[in-house]
């Protein structure tokens, strides 16, 4: 008889005691650190040359208090996953995301009748499609976060169309991941990490561009196979039983008899909100976007708003539901905007949700105390997402109240020594990879690793490009299986999936991508390849 697979929160808080007991064993250590303007941002950077041992500080009891300490250094993410939650229930309570699956749904059967779609296969159309459009975003301002809150649109999608929980979270957080990984023009890794070192901002574009190409060539391809298999046996799945919880709710859903309507209240959450992008209009005429070097001036909030109010009155005469579903839409859309726009983080972002879901719930005509009653049971059904997140940074905190994390940075960054160009830029990329495990940040990481590569690649005639291509790539794969990211854990946590089963699905395909990043790193050193 086989025992029972731990519950995720044991697997983490077990890696915190693993933590502890390290700090037991492995000698403290702390490089010297500076200011500097990175793309005029400040940055804390390494010393080069700076390492010294220190006193170790052993953890033993402080592992209880990690678990605040990680509660307070993730609070964003926390607070994200809490406001994003309450916000999409009370949405969910509408109708309007069910109907709005239905009617997408509906439209993929008539585009079945196209002998040719039918051939190539609708269903690999969409999930190819949608998973270009979180890759780029990846690739092009550094989607991370922001995954979360299409978890909850895009897996009771993917259960609806037949496949499982792990495509939901495949075609929004992997495909994201992989363009994270490919980036091209990611300010957050790509940006810091050349800014650090000295080379031209966004250069070697050409190879990078080709590189995406082909890690998500290799990622839609694993994943239209894997869910090919699912909608043939269902059962194949490794998260098939915890997605009754899914499959319940679409049943439920779809027995629901559906009332089409148009309360005056919807109108009047339509007229305020007009009256508010007529305002940001005029306050914003026109918006910066920035799109790696290049930054285009376009009146992107005045023809949102002219969009929305042509859309709303459409919906609005159809019903309800549909322009919830338009508010859904223009949310993404001024998020969009107000990232690439505005530079706008978690903070804007989970407002912007929370707006999206009070105006929801008015347009419904939901009276004050039942909008509150929707948004504190959807605030409850997420709350173990939010937990795990607080859990998972305890890790890290004790691993830094240890001291120990600069001593394994010194360590392996010591190891690279007397090795030629391929053998110098393959253990950076083991290094990087490492290191991902424990500090899952992009930027710091930037911040923390390349002061120290960045010098030692010209000590073996190692192009420095090479240097950050390997910096990219073991920053990105990984991010997609470490205990230690709070967006992996509160991406888990809201689709449902247990830690366990996900490493179980996701760890041959990881296999793959270290590989191919591996692969990829070659022609780095033995081409003459433009920027390099």
């Amino acid at each position: 008889m086989f025992k029972k697979i731990p519950h995720t929160y044991v697997i983490i808080f077990s890696i915190i005691i693993l933590a502890a007991i390290s700090t037991w064993f492995v000698p403290g250590g702390e490089y010297s650190r500076e200011q500097i303007i990175v793309n005029g941002i400040e940055r804390t950077i390494i010393e080069k040359g700076s390492f010294e041992y220190v006193d170790s500080q052993p953890q033993t009891w402080q592992v209880f208090e990690a678990f605040f300490q990680g509660f307070v250094n993730q609070s964003g993410i926390i607070i994200f996953i809490l406001m994003i939650g309450g916000a999409f229930w009370i949405v969910n309570s509408t109708k309007a995301i069910d109907i709005g699956i239905f009617s997408f749904l509906q439209f993929t059967k008539k585009l079945e009748k196209n002998k040719l779609l039918e051939k190539i296969g609708v269903n690999n159309i969409i999930l190819t499609m949608i998973m270009l459009v979180f890759s780029v975003f990846g690739a092009v301002f550094g989607m991370s976060e922001e995954t979360i809150a299409f978890i909850i649109i895009l897996v009771p999608l993917s259960i609806s169309m037949g496949y499982d929980s792990i495509i939901g979270v495949s075609i929004s957080f992997v495909a994201a991941g992989l363009g994270f990984a490919g980036a091209v023009l990611n300010p957050f890794t790509i940006g810091i990490a050349q800014g650090i070192a000295d080379l031209p901002l966004f250069s070697g574009f050409a190879y990078r561009l080709f590189c995406w190409f082909v890690i998500n060539l290799v990622g839609i391809i694993w994943i239209l196979r894997y869910a090919a298999k699912i909608k043939k046996n269902p059962k194949l799945s490794p998260v098939y039983e915890t997605d009754d919880y899914w499959r319940k709710r679409h049943e439920s859903d779809a027995n629901e008899v559906i009332d089409y309507h148009t309360p005056r209240s919807a109108w009047y959450a339509f007229i305020i909100l007009s009256m508010g992008l007529f305002i940001f209009s005029w306050m914003y005429p026109t918006t910066e976007m920035k799109i790696g070097n290049s930054i285009s001036i376009v009146p992107a909030v005045p023809i949102s708003t002219i969009l929305f109010i042509i859309m709303g009155i459409i919906s609005l005469r159809k019903s309800a539901h549909f322009f919830i579903l338009n508010i859904l839409l223009f949310t993404i859309v001024f998020l969009i905007v107000g990232v690439m726009g505005y530079g706008w983080y978690i903070e804007e972002i989970a407002s912007l949700f929370l707006a999206m879901g009070l105006f929801s719930g008015i347009a419904f005509n939901y009276h004050a105390n039942e909008i509150t009653k929707q948004f504190l049971e959807g605030s409850r059904d997420i709350m173990s997402a939010a937990l795990i997140v607080g859990l998972a940074g305890g890790i890290l905190v004790v691993l830094e109240d240890g001291k120990i994390i600069d001593t394994i940075l010194h360590s392996v960054s010591s190891s690279m020594e007397g090795m030629g160009k391929l053998g110098t830029v393959s253990v950076m990329y083991v290094i990087q990879n490492i290191i991902n495990v424990i500090i899952p940040s992009g930027s710091a990481k930037a911040a923390l690793t390349m002061p120290v590569m960045a010098p030692f690649s010209d000590l073996v005639n190692l192009s420095r490009q090479a240097t950050v291509m390997a910096f990219q790539f073991g920053d990105g794969f990984t991010n997609m299986i470490t205990p230690t990211s709070g967006v992996l854990i509160g991406v888990l946590g809201v689709a449902k999936i247990p830690y366990d089963s996900w490493v179980k699905w996701i760890g041959k395909f990881m296999i793959v991508l270290l590989i191919l990043g591996w692969l990829l790193l070659i022609p780095t050193v033995t081409m003459n390849l433009d920027g390099f």
